[in-house]
Order: structure tokens, then sequence, then C-alpha cells
């Protein structure tokens, strides 16, 4: 690869993993907990291992396996206008994978970190 497109690429990337972890929208509640304004037709991933999933995974999550590359997969197949959650255990495999989305063209995406961020954000319950 040409040494002159090595910056412009990896600035790309840099600001995309950056954009990737931005901060969603919240509210704050009567007990001055923040949480995350739901919408009702909002798709929430769990992008962690099926082992992960079934310890526990947010109530309505649809389990897409990063690691073992089903988000790529079904990119195709998913709405790229609907409003898409994603989490992970720590936020780091929810951040690649909304990269990925991103390039795909998606673009209502949130990064929620791990399962406990989750849940605490969106007051989704936890199952498992």
């Amino acid at each position: 690869m040409p040494r002159s497109l090595i910056f412009p690429i990896s600035a790309v990337a840099l600001l995309l993993g950056l954009t990737a972890c931005a901060a969603a929208p919240t509210s704050s509640s009567e007990d001055g907990t923040e949480s995350l304004d739901l919408h009702a037709d909002a798709i929430v991933l769990d992008v962690r291992t099926p082992e992960e999933y079934a310890a526990g995974h947010l109530d309505g999550a649809r389990l897409i396996d990063f690691s073992a590359g089903e988000v790529a997969a079904a990119i195709p197949s998913l709405d790229p206008h609907a409003e898409y959650l994603v989490y992970c255990r720590s936020g780091n495999r929810s951040g690649q994978a909304i990269a990925l989305m991103e390039q795909a063209g998606f673009t209502d995406l949130t990064n929620l970190g791990s399962l406990e961020q989750a849940a605490s954000v969106t007051r989704l319950g936890i199952i498992g």
C-alpha cells in the first residue's frame, strides 16, 4: 500500500472507532439516574458469544455473535434505517460491530457498552 494512503485510512478508522463510542441521548429520572431515550421499535443487538448470551442478556435482545463473523454476515439482512442499540461484555466488540454497520451505511447506532451498562441506561431487564 502506498505510504500516501496509510495516514488517511488510519485517520478514518480512528474517527469511526471514536464515533462508535459516542454517548447516547439520555434523560434523567426522578432518582437522578440517567436512562436512554428508547424508541419502541429500536432493535437491541447482543454481539457476544452464545455462551455469554445464555449466562444473561437484555430482554428482547437479538444475539449476533461478532467473534464468529455473524455481524458482517447479517448486515445485508438488517434494515439500514432502523435504530440499533448494541452491547457486548465491555463495549469493544459492540464498537467494532457499529463500525462495520457504519461502513455499510447504517446511521442510527448506539454503543451501550457492557451488559450491565446497557441494562442500566435502557432499564431493560436481564434474562438468564
